[in-house]
């Protein structure tokens, strides 16, 4: 019965925030309601007993990509007005575009509940003792291994990428030159000036 209730109460939550998320008029809000959609759905996670999908959600997720965009848009200047009208122009091609998931989405179900598939014969035998974290793990690490540090390598070839359009040269921005400040000397920063009394120091 406990778990009925958790389900209702956690799919009612996601649903309300994803609505709230894309019917918002402030960036901000946007994702502070994306975020709370995905701790809900993590609740979820939790219940049909994916742990693993459940700490992805809320590490990666809001911990990373909903804080990210939460700083991203509290930087930009935004102009509302034009997000508006560019919103009214694409309506119909986001309308189409909903349709058409919202139908595979059902053509999914249809596909699932119609069978033709063994899915317990294609799936990995699995103790039921053992935490499907451990699991995954332990696939990941042995089979999927060279898949995993490839992905590492792609993730990692990224951040160099970002890094070096990050710090390009630009003939209008300012570079600190660090053996030009360790090289100073003082005499060559200060001046002592003897101004008469009443009068002002020339610069």
């Amino acid at each position: 019965m406990i778990q009925a209730i958790a389900f209702y109460l956690f799919a009612i939550v996601v649903l309300l925030s994803a609505a709230c998320t894309i019917s918002s008029r402030n960036p901000v809000h946007s994702v502070l309601w994306l975020i709370l959609a995905f701790f809900n759905a993590a609740g979820l996670m939790v219940l049909v007993g994916a742990e693993f999908i459940a700490m992805l959600l809320v590490i990666v997720y809001v911990g990373a990509v909903a804080v990210l965009f939460l700083f991203v848009v509290m930087m930009l200047d935004i102009d509302f007005a034009e997000l508006r009208a560019g919103f009214v122009r694409y309506f119909w091609i986001g309308l189409a575009l909903s349709l058409a998931l919202v139908c595979e989405i059902f053509i999914a179900i249809g596909a699932w509940s119609a069978g033709g598939i063994d899915f317990a014969r294609r799936a990995a035998p699995i103790d039921a003792a053992t935490p499907n974290i451990e699991a995954i793990g332990t696939l990941l690490y042995s089979r999927y291994l060279f898949l995993f540090e490839l992905a590492g390598l792609v993730l990692l070839v990224a951040m160099i990428g970002a890094i070096v359009l990050t710090f390009r040269r630009r003939p209008d921005s300012r570079h600190q030159r660090v053996h030009d400040q360790i090289s100073r000397r003082s005499k060559d920063a200060v001046r002592n000036v003897n101004a008469p009394v009443g009068k002002g120091v020339e610069l």
